[in-house]
C-alpha cells in the first residue's frame, strides 16, 4: 500500500503500479458512530469503473468496464484517487484476457481492503446492453418547506402514528462532499425499512443535511443507517446510495441488517 496520496499531485504512473492504492481505516469514522465488535449492518461497496483499459498480448488496446466489490467487513475502505491511478496504471500492461486481469485486480485491491474483494470485467458490447435502471418506491423529493444545512442531524427524524409495516423511499438530493477536495459528491439514495412509520419530510429533511458534509460515501451511508435505526427504532433496514461518477468511477455502497447485497443497477445519472 502507497504512502498517503490523500490531498497531494499525483503522477499518473504508466504502467502496472499497485503500490500507488491506499486504504482508509474504517474504524476511525465507526468509532464516531460507536460501531465496535459485531457489526450491526452488513453489505459491500460496490464500485463501477468505466474507463479500463489495457493492452492485449499483441500490444492492441482493450476497453471494458469493471464491477468492484469491497465486504463492508473489510478492515479498509479503497481511497478513490488511488484506485483511479491504479486502473490508469493498467493500460499500457499486457495481460492474457479480462479475466486474467480480473485476478490480479482481486489480489491487490484485496490487499488493500483487508478482505477478499470480488472484481468482474466486462467487455464493451456487453455493458452497452445494460439498460439504466429505477430505485423502487416512492420519491420523497417534492416536499416543500424549510431546510437546515448547518450540520448533520439526527434529530430531525421524526415518525408518523401508525402500526407496523415496511416501506421503501428514496431521493435524488444526495450531496456530501469528499473529506480531502471539497469537491461535492452528488447521488441517489433508497431506504427500505420496516418498523413504525417514518415522517417522510422529516427523512428529507435529514437526508439534505448533509450536503455540506465532509466524509466518504461509505461513512455518509454508515451514519445515515445508524441515525435512522436509532431515532426510528426500525426492525430491519436498509440504506443503499448510488453516487454519480467521478473520475470514471462511481461508488454505491450497501448496508442492510437483513437482506442481501443489491443488484448493481446504474441510474440516469450514472
Amino acid at each position: 500500500m502507497s504512502e498517503k496520496p490523500l490531498g497531494k499531485n499525483s503522477p499518473y504512473p504508466q504502467e502496472y503500479a499497485p503500490a500507488v492504492l491506499y486504504g482508509v481505516a474504517r474504524g476511525d469514522s465507526r468509532r464516531d458512530l460507536r460501531v465496535a465488535g459485531e457489526m450491526p449492518f452488513h453489505g459491500e461497496d460496490i464500485w463501477n469503473a468505466w474507463d479500463l483499459s489495457w493492452l492485449d498480448t499483441s500490444g492492441r488496446p482493450v476497453v471494458a468496464t469493471a464491477e468492484l466489490r469491497v465486504p463492508a467487513n473489510s478492515s479498509r475502505l479503497i481511497e478513490s484517487k488511488s484506485l483511479k491511478l491504479y486502473l490508469g496504471s493498467l493500460a499500457m500492461t499486457r495481460y492474457r484476457s479480462g479475466t486474467a486481469l480480473a485476478r490480479v485486480v482481486a489480489r491487490d485491491l484485496g490487499a488493500v481492503a483487508g478482505a477478499p474483494v470480488r472484481v468482474s470485467i466486462a467487455p464493451a458490447d456487453e455493458t452497452r446492453q445494460h439498460a439504466v435502471g429505477k430505485l423502487p418506491g416512492q420519491c420523497i423529493d417534492d416536499f416543500d418547506g424549510e431546510f437546515s444545512y448547518a450540520k448533520v442531524d439526527a434529530s430531525l427524524l421524526k415518525l408518523q402514528s401508525g402500526t407496523i409495516g415496511s416501506e421503501e423511499l428514496h431521493s435524488h438530493l444526495l450531496r456530501s462532499n469528499c473529506p480531502v477536495t471539497g469537491q461535492p459528491d452528488l447521488g441517489s439514495i433508497l431506504i427500505r425499512y420496516r418498523g413504525r412509520p417514518v415522517d417522510h419530510a422529516s427523512l428529507l429533511q435529514y437526508l439534505v443535511s448533509y450536503r455540506l458534509h465532509n466524509d466518504f460515501h461509505e461513512a455518509c451511508v454508515e451514519r445515515i443507517f445508524m441515525d435512522i435505526r436509532k431515532q426510528c427504532a426500525t426492525e430491519q433496514l436498509t440504506v443503499y446510495a448510488r453516487y454519480n461518477r467521478r473520475g470514471g468511477l462511481d461508488i454505491n455502497p450497501f448496508r442492510s441488517d437483513f437482506e442481501a447485497p443489491a443488484e448493481n443497477r446504474r441510474l440516469w445519472r450514472q
